[in-house]
């Protein structure tokens, strides 16, 4: 006889949230830091290294989607389909992320650099991270199968981001940064590779949490006969004319590129535009706090006007803010961090309906085809998150080589003002492209939601 298993509640919203936490300890610390760490660290030119973040999504395009098909076809065992992978994936994700940022061999010889900068990224990125990412998105379709559980989840998720981007992205510029003999701030390697070390330690303890804390409690698939006849290329074929998983991966892709842009040139705008890290830091905690906000409000916005709608009018108003940004451009640098939280505040409404969108696309996909493929639609959505984020340190490694970025010419006049272009074009049309596509493209809007959940809830009742 089965155990019964407790009612959905708080622990598996925490445990979600640590599990989110784990992830961007090491997320958000290569989306933000890996292009400045390896253009004034290691020496590297950013078109390089962009390059070589750009070419691990097409190996990102194999793992992903072979590690989706694992979880899918996977037996679920006495703590479920999705969770041990947790547990078994921590350690290697955490090591391999360390391994990245070893200023130790700066002095090397240059085809070194690259090589150690492609090998580790690649197997943080592209192996360890995606065997631990892909499992950990999907759990949420297990946890609980009720349309507001999965919201809850989806704001607690962006909850655990958010707070590693206040521990990473306010804690980083406070602590890694020293000044040269003209007093002006550089990133400082060995006191980087420690604090890197440091975001390891607890993104393991993180994952932990997540472990012991959260319940599958939904009964799927283990490998049925449905699984064994939908072979990888029915299911690319399928997911071809999927309306509503196409237009929402686009929608990541636009989502991220606006957003890792925004914080990777964090690293650049402050330090050389503003020559002033302390404010990086406060627009990283003012920007927590607007996150925080949106928290509040998503929920009861999104029941009221709907998921899709909600998204897409937030993501227009990011985009006007940061054309404004642009257009002022603002000497004081804590103007800038106001205007820019402006704009953080509609993103903030985005992000935290985002992961309950894809649960959305997972329902709509079991209606059209007939079968559940969590894990493989899951792999499919991260990997266009990845293509945001490469697309991201793509072009801004790729913009910041064209405006001449390079070491003895990073604070050149043309060269700030290029950066602050970058800094804010870049974001604006980004967020612009994001809302047309939610408003127009995106299928699965209020309505059609509650009619799914409502056929869904009839379909698995019987």
């Amino acid at each position: 006889m089965e155990k019964t298993k407790r009612p959905f509640g708080w622990r598996d919203k925490v445990g979600y949230l640590m599990g989110d936490l784990g992830n961007d300890f090491t997320f958000l610390l290569s989306s933000t830091f890996l292009l400045k760490f390896y253009t004034d660290v290691m020496g590297v030119d950013a078109f390089i290294v962009g390059l070589v973040m750009m070419a691990a999504r097409f190996i990102d395009a194999v793992t992903d989607i072979a590690m989706g098909r694992i979880c899918d076809r996977s037996r679920t065992t006495s703590a479920g389909k999705f969770k041990p992978w947790i547990r078994r994936m921590c350690a290697p994700v955490a090591i391999a992320s360390f391994l990245i940022y070893q200023s130790g061999f700066s002095s090397s010889p240059m085809p070194f650099k690259i090589i150690w900068l492609f090998f580790t990224y690649i197997l943080w990125s592209s192996i360890f991270y995606t065997s631990i990412n892909i499992p950990y998105g999907s759990m949420a379709s297990a946890i609980s199968a009720d349309p507001a559980d999965r919201q809850s989840l989806s704001t607690f998720r962006s909850l655990g981001s958010t707070l590693a981007g206040l521990l990473v992205g306010a804690g980083v510029p406070l602590l890694a940064y020293s000044k040269n003999a003209e007093g002006l701030l550089y990133l400082d390697g060995k006191k980087f590779m420690v604090i890197a070390g440091i975001f390891s330690i607890l993104s393991v303890f993180a994952y932990l949490v997540c472990y012991y804390l959260t319940t599958e409690r939904v009964k799927l698939s283990d490998t049925p006969a449905q699984h064994k006849k939908s072979s990888l290329k029915s299911m690319l074929a399928s997911a071809a004319k999927n309306r509503s998983l196409l237009s929402i991966t686009t929608a990541s892709v636009l989502m991220l590129l606006s957003q890792f842009t925004v914080q990777s040139m964090s690293g650049y705008i402050f330090p050389n535009y503003y020559n002033n890290t302390t404010a990086q830091s406060v627009s990283t905690l003012v920007m927590m706090g607007t996150m925080l906000s949106s928290a509040f409000i998503a929920t009861p916005l999104s029941k009221r006007f709907g998921k899709a709608e909600l998204s897409a009018v937030s993501a227009a108003f990011a985009a006007v803010i940061s054309l404004l940004t642009f257009i002022l451009r603002p000497a004081n640098v804590w103007a800038y961090v106001a205007l820019q939280s402006v704009s953080w505040l509609g993103l903030g409404l985005f992000t935290m309906v985002s992961w309950a969108l894809i649960t959305d696309v997972i329902d709509d996909s079991e209606i059209q085809n007939g079968i559940r493929e969590d894990g493989s639609i899951y792999a499919i959505y991260s990997f266009s998150r990845k293509l945001g984020q490469a697309a991201a340190a793509g072009l801004s490694g790729g913009l910041l080589s064209l405006i001449g970025y390079t070491e003895g010419a990073q604070n050149a006049p043309s060269v700030l003002n290029g950066i602050f272009n970058i800094s804010t074009i870049v974001p604006a049309i980004g967020f612009a492209a994001l809302a047309l596509v939610l408003w127009f493209w995106y299928p699965l809007h209020k309505k059609r939601v509650q009619e799914n959940s409502e056929y869904l809830k009839m379909k698995h009742e019987q």
